[in-house]
């Protein structure tokens, strides 16, 4: 298990901005597949955006979230971030990250069920809200 420390929600107002950050507490994150995830109020977690681990990493969004988040790594911080554009009420969420080892058969699609599957290390999460 890989745990990690999830920070940067806020309060926002629509359409503005929000950046968070996954970080990994005494290992390399870059090592990693990293998903991220959210719980809206009343509804399951899901999957949001999925960065695999490498030399040229690979992503994945959900498909409400397409065009308007984007996943990234920085290494020199391993770190991983989401940041969020447009946003909506929608998102208002409790955002969770995870990491893992993917083994090659898995697809980016794939990935993030994958990852919540076998993930047990859930942290805090960081809480996100979308209101004026």
């Amino acid at each position: 298990q890989a745990p990690v420390v999830e920070s940067g929600g806020a309060l926002v107002q629509p359409g503005g901005s929000l950046r968070l950050s996954c970080t990994g507490s005494g290992y390399t994150l870059d090592s990693y597949d990293v998903g991220w995830y959210r719980q809206r109020p009343g509804k399951e977690r899901e999957g949001v955006a999925y960065v695999s681990r490498g030399d040229v990493p690979r992503t994945y969004y959900e498909e409400s979230v397409k065009g308007r988040f984007t996943i990234s790594r920085d290494n020199t911080k391993n770190t991983v971030y989401l940041q969020m554009n447009g946003m909506n009420p929608e998102d208002t969420a409790l955002y969770h990250c995870a990491a893992a080892l993917l083994g090659p058969s898995i697809s980016a699609a794939q990935a993030l069920d994958t990852i919540a599957e076998w993930y047990r290390s859930w942290g805090q999460g960081t809480q996100v809200t979308v209101s004026s």
